[in-house]
C-alpha cells in the first residue's frame, strides 16, 4: 500500500487547503498570526512536511472562513473526480 503522504489524494487535499487560504485572501502570515503559530507551521502543511489532526484542520477552517463541514464536501467533489 502506497504511503498516503505521496498519493494523488493527498497532493489534493494539500491543493484544496491553499486554495481555501488563498480564496479567503489570506497569506500564510496572516494564517499563523490568527493561530497563533509560526509561519513555518503553515507552509509545512501547504507542503504536506507536517500533518494535521481533525481538531487542527478544524481550527483551520474557521481561521479560513469556512467550516470543516464544507471543507469536507468540497474536497470530496475534488477526489471524487479524480477517481
Amino acid at each position: 500500500m502506497e504511503k498516503s503522504l505521496y498519493t494523488a489524494k493527498q497532493k489534493a487535499f494539500l491543493a484544496l487547503l491553499k486554495q481555501v487560504r488563498v480564496d479567503a485572501g489570506l497569506r500564510q502570515e496572516d494564517v499563523a498570526k490568527r493561530l497563533k503559530k509560526p509561519q513555518s507551521l503553515i507552509s509545512k502543511v501547504e507542503s504536506g512536511e507536517r500533518r494535521l489532526d481533525v481538531l487542527e484542520l478544524r481550527e483551520l477552517c474557521i481561521v479560513l472562513g469556512t467550516s470543516l463541514v464544507d471543507f469536507s464536501r468540497r474536497l470530496e467533489r475534488v477526489l471524487s473526480k479524480s477517481r
